[in-house]
Order: structure tokens, then sequence, then C-alpha cells
């Protein structure tokens, strides 16, 4: 295990502190603008800084990369529009308690939490990088299949009123999913001939049009546009609210660290994990879950940017990429003639210990740009509607061309800003969209990788479900269906 000496000495070179800064500075632009992803912005740093200093090419792209999960919900408070698909639970309580005018308060707990997830996870990379890993080694397909499906059974009761809507939302993004060119096959699936699908749906795209598109036509078919802006709060939360929820998020952190391990999962997988169990064990919410609870903010944002951690143990020990930013890191390390995998925090303890403390000086620059910058942009809720919805969609347009510079891509945010609309109009959530589109190419992968390897055993059923493990993840699902249908019909015969 590192000392804390060789991490922290990391952090006296005044050229680590300087491009931390910078990639800190930059990731909470990427971040904060439509379109602009992390993962981008990194694959965009390697053609940048492969003829650096290995040292300073690694700090600056741990500043972006910590900072811009954490700004995703700078977009996701003020605009509803998440920065990425991890910052989509933010929008639940964040958005609603910025139309109250309390944005600056929103931001706030993103902000302290977002640290203290980062923290959690970076400390976790630290001490736990072998067992977490050897714990990750044990999923086999049908257990990330199930992992997924479990994802998607708790999203229904937990962002919609009906849960029937909510599942019906989550079926529409796998359907989603599947458009595009089948990964066992070959041919494509979905596309009706257009060629531009051949990829499949772009989810930034889908996220841009879901949640900020459609937000302008809801506020352009309603009575909104002539409503008077809501008074922003220029008082924050003070020490004592923001800390009550400390021991709580450690937990949240937790969920997110072991998603985070797994390859594929990701941020979605955590925050949704997270929001759910901080809806089952909150009993007395600051006011109900998505309606501008604090408890949700506290919940994803704790669980997103633990992923961080979580994400990097098995790209550095196992050399298998946690997500796709630690997928473009990979490259980063091949290009610098590292080599991630069993050996690697033996033989390069000195860049390991580089990367703990520009990850953790990372999180102080979140820390700070979240508590005494991004605050001031909650006036942007005050701006009369009539003045936000042009701005709003330009961003959409905007934020969806940069995703691969095609117009087509600007279609496919529109049509998905129609059926966000046209779900909010009939009261159907459209988090579980995004979930769906995010899980469904693991989902169908995983399921069939693992029906062509049990066929291949003489006792299919065994060989699919026997392990324990898997025993686990599929009690655990169909007990969160179950539950799910007892609070319906209870909600129903309450409702008699």
């Amino acid at each position: 295990m590192l000392s804390f000496s060789s991490v922290f000495g990391c952090l006296l070179r005044p050229d680590i502190v300087l491009f931390v800064l910078l990639g800190a500075l930059a990731g909470t632009l990427v971040g904060a603008l439509p379109g602009l992803s992390v993962t981008m912005a990194t694959a965009l740093l390697v053609s940048i800084t492969y003829s650096w200093e290995t040292d300073r090419a690694l700090a600056m792209i741990m500043g972006v990369y910590v900072v811009g999960v954490f700004s995703g919900a700078i977009s996701a408070i003020l605009i509803n529009i998440p920065g990425a698909p991890s910052s989509v639970v933010t929008t639940l309580d964040g958005y609603p308690l910025a139309r109250r005018g309390e944005g600056y308060r929103a931001l706030q707990y993103a902000a302290l939490y977002s640290f203290v997830g980062t923290v959690v996870g970076v400390l976790a990379l630290w001490a736990f990088a072998g067992p977490v890993s050897a714990l990750a080694l044990r999923f086999r397909p049908m257990d990330y299949f199930l992992l997924s499906l479990f994802a998607l059974s708790t999203v229904g009761s937990l962002t919609a009123k009906r849960f029937e809507k909510g599942l019906t939302a989550a079926c529409l993004g796998l359907l989603l999913s599947l458009v595009g060119t089948d990964p066992v096959v070959g041919t494509p699936r979905l596309t009706f001939g257009i060629r531009a699908l051949q990829g499949g749906v772009n989810t930034v795209c889908a996220l841009v049009g879901l949640f900020g598109f459609a937000e302008v036509l809801s506020v352009l078919s309603g009575d909104e546009l002539s409503q008077k802006p809501p008074r922003v709060s220029r008082r924050g939360a003070s020490a004592g609210e923001l800390l009550r929820h400390l021991l709580p998020s450690l937990y949240y952190s937790a969920i997110g660290v072991l998603v985070g391990a797994l390859p594929g999962a990701g941020g979605p997988v955590a925050a949704f994990l997270a929001y759910g169990r901080a809806r089952a064990r909150t009993k007395k919410p600051s006011v109900p879950f998505g309606e501008g609870a604090v408890e949700g903010i506290v919940a994803s944002e704790s669980a997103n940017n633990a992923v961080i951690g979580g994400a990097l143990i098995p790209m550095l020990t196992l050399a298998i990429p946690g997500d796709a930013t630690t997928a473009v890191l990979l490259s980063v390390f091949t290009i610098h003639g590292l080599r991630p995998g069993p050996t690697f925090l033996a033989t390069n303890a000195d860049k390991f210990a580089l990367l703990i403390g520009a990850a953790l000086l990372a999180a102080v620059f979140l820390l700070l740009i979240g508590l005494f910058l991004c605050p001031h942009l909650s006036a942007l809720v005050a701006l009369p509607r009539r003045l936000m919805m042009p701005v709003v969609t330009v961003l959409c347009v905007v934020g969806a061309y940069a995703c691969s510079s095609r117009l087509f891509d600007v279609a496919v945010m529109f049509l998905f800003g129609l059926l966000g609309w046209a779900l909010r109009r009939h009261d159907y959530p459209t988090a579980p969209v995004i979930l769906g589109l995010v899980l469904g190419g693991m989902m169908d992968r995983s399921f069939r990788q693992a029906v062509s390897l049990a066929m291949s055993e003489e006792h299919f059923l065994p060989a699919l479900l026997g392990r324990p493990l898997t025993l686990l993840l599929l009690g655990l699902t169909l007990l969160s269906l179950l539950l799910a249908f007892l609070r319906r019909d209870r909600a129903l015969t309450s409702g008699r």
C-alpha cells in the first residue's frame, strides 16, 4: 500500500497543481455544456497531451475527469439538461429546487457531496484496489444482465407516481437501445433503411432532447411563458444543513464504488441505485422525492462521483475499463508506455501515487468551484422564460451537433424532444428512457453471451442461473418487482 508521503508529495509540485487546476476548469466548462461529455474531452486531450511529460498529462486528465463528472449537475439543476447520463437523477430533485428559486442551495449540496463521493472513491482505490477487482471478476455475463435488470426494476417505482408508467418508459428505452448494428450477427437492426442509424441512437442527443428541448416544448405549449420567474434566494444552506447528510452519503458512495468497479455499469446505474436506497431509507425527507428533496441530490451526486474511483480499480489492476472515460484513459497509459494490469501497482507505484494525489486535489478544486463559482450561475433561473427558452434551444442544437458534427443528430434531438414532451403530457417519466437506452446494449450483449455459454453445458438452467451471486441478483430483482406491485396495489386500495 502506498504511503501518505508518496501521495501527498505529488501535491507539492507546482506543475502538478497547475495542470490539475487547468483540467478542473476545463472539466467545469465541458461538463456544464450539453453535448460536450467528459469522455469527449478526455479523448481530445489524448491527442493534445501525447507529447507531454507523463505526470503532467495524467494530472490534467484527472482534473477534467473528476470535475467534469460533477459539472454535469450544473445544467441538470439550472436548466433541466443533464450534462451526462449520470446526472439524470440529479434533475429529479435539483431542477424543482431551482424552479423554486433555490438553485444556489441545490448547487451547494451537489458540490459538497460530489466532493465526498470523489474522496470516498479515490480512498477506496487507494486501499482496496485488489479486493474490489477480485469481486468484480466474479461477475459473469448473466450477472451483468441481472444487475441492469435490477436497476430498471427499481427505476419504475422511483420516478413515476404509477409503477407501470415508469416501467413502460424503461422498456421504451430498451427498445430504442436495440436500434443499430446487431453486435453478434453484424446486420442492421430496427434502422428502417436509414444508414445514419446503423451506429445506434446517440445517447447524448437523446438526453438533450428528452430533457432540454422537451422542456422548451412544455413551456411553449402551456402558460409558463408569461409566468413571472421565481425569485432567486441568495441564502444558501448552513454548514449544519449541508453536513446533516454526511453519514448517508458514505453509504451511497460505497454503492458508487462497487458499481463503478463493474465494467460497463457506470454512473447512471450507481445514481439510480443510490436514489432508490435514499427513497427506501429516508422516512422523513425535507420535501417529497421528485419535488426538490435534497436527499435525492445527495444520493445521486455521492454515487456518480464515487464511480470514478471504482472505475479506475479494474482499469489499473486488470486493464479492463470500468466506463467509457477510463477506456480513453487506458489509451493515455498505453501512449505513455504504461501497462495497467496485475503488476501495475507494484511496478509503477509513483504513477499510482500521482493518480491518487491528482484525483484528491481535483476533488478540492471541485469543492471550491462548486461552492464559490457555480452558485453565481443560479441567477440564470430568474431570467424571464421568454428569454431563457431561445437560449436553451440554441444550447440543445449546439449540444446535439457537437456529438458527431452531423445535422442528423440535431434531427434526432428534435424527435426525442417531441417524445419527451408527449411523455410528460401523459405523466410518463423520461429518466427511465435514458437508463434503458444506456443499459440496453450491455443487457442485450450480456444475455446473449450468457445463453450461448449455458447452451454448451449439459444442464442449461443450472449453468445459466446456478451460481450464488446470480441467484442473489435474481432474488433482488424479483423482490424489487414484487414490492413495487404491492405498493401500487396499496396505493390503489387507499385511493378508493
